[in-house]
């Protein structure tokens, strides 16, 4: 299983979310100020520190935090490259907002004056593409180590776990407040699912996260539905060297497939020929026609 192409193609936000995350990070560690950060009842209810409120959302509090808080948002940038960028942009800040009140709900029901309670890092946002990925992610292989039984997937749980478990209850408070703020997108809550951020904003935050990468590229994700009408009637002898070929007796894709792709920008007609390609796999089919698109 993968996140799909390598690199941050088609997820622009998800890479200046990254650097951002890594740069307030590096900077509070060449300071020595990884203690100072968390939230405290004090910090909230009696001094009101508005700068650890900003800074709980993107700065870890440690190097194994870091790396594996990171490992684990760029996997993430699958669903970006599924729902588009404009709306994981909502999506991010959905999960990001809820789970921060309910920290904050939180803190104010334990009332401890002294500990910070909620160690600092994007939690929220890590803990709530958890529940896309336990919905919408397949499980494409399986396999036995001794007598326990693991899939692809397992290898993304088990660094959630090493995540969560971190700081301990200082951690696993925001991380099970991150799973509270997933669940609330996928119910669709106020129709969440449905929203945007008008086009302009948008585009100028893909600007700013494509700054190097020429007025070509920094375009790709607002032409995709464009760009993919221009493709072969047959995308998959383009990459036959690096997907099998389709069985002769190969199922009929799934209406429930073809959907995913639809929603990704691809044409009616492609996503098909790519998923009957990648015998209706969905993270395969996606692959299939992304390469097909940069060739």
């Amino acid at each position: 299983m993968n996140g799909g192409p390598s690199g941050f193609t088609n997820a622009p936000v998800t890479r200046l979310f990254i650097v951002a995350s890594a740069i307030f990070t590096i900077f509070f560690g060449i300071q020595g100020r990884f203690g100072t950060l968390g939230l405290s009842y004090q910090d909230i209810f009696g001094k009101l520190r508005l700068w650890k409120l900003i800074m709980s959302i993107f700065s870890f509090s440690s190097t194994p935090e870091l790396m594996f808080g990171l490992y684990l948002l760029y996997y993430f940038r699958v669903f970006e490259r599924q729902i588009g960028s404009n709306k994981y942009s909502v999506f991010i800040v959905f999960s990001i907002l809820t789970s921060l009140l309910l920290e904050v709900l939180a803190v104010a029901l334990l009332k401890d004056p002294t500990a910070n309670l909620v160690t600092p890092g994007p939690y929220g946002l890590i803990f709530a593409s958890f529940v896309p990925f336990f919905f919408d992610i397949p499980v494409s292989t399986r396999f036995r180590v001794f007598s326990f039984f693991f899939s692809d997937k397992s290898f993304i749980y088990l660094a959630g776990i090493q995540l969560l478990l971190s700081s301990w209850k200082r951690s696993i408070l925001p991380g099970m407040c991150g799973i509270l703020a997933g669940s609330l997108y996928r119910l669709n809550v106020f129709c969440i699912r449905k929203a945007k951020f008008p086009e302009f904003i948008s585009s100028f935050f893909s600007r700013i996260a494509l700054p190097s990468m020429g007025s070509s590229h920094a375009t790709s994700s607002s032409t995709t539905r464009h760009s993919v009408g221009n493709l072969p009637s047959h995308p998959a002898r383009q990459v036959e060297r690096n997907y099998p070929a389709p069985m002769q007796s190969a199922v009929e894709p799934s209406e429930d497939s073809i959907t995913t792709l639809l929603s990704m920008g691809f044409d009616r007609n492609s996503a098909r020929q790519a998923l009957v390609q990648a015998r209706n796999d969905v993270n395969v089919a996606t692959n299939i026609l992304l390469e097909a698109q940069s060739h």
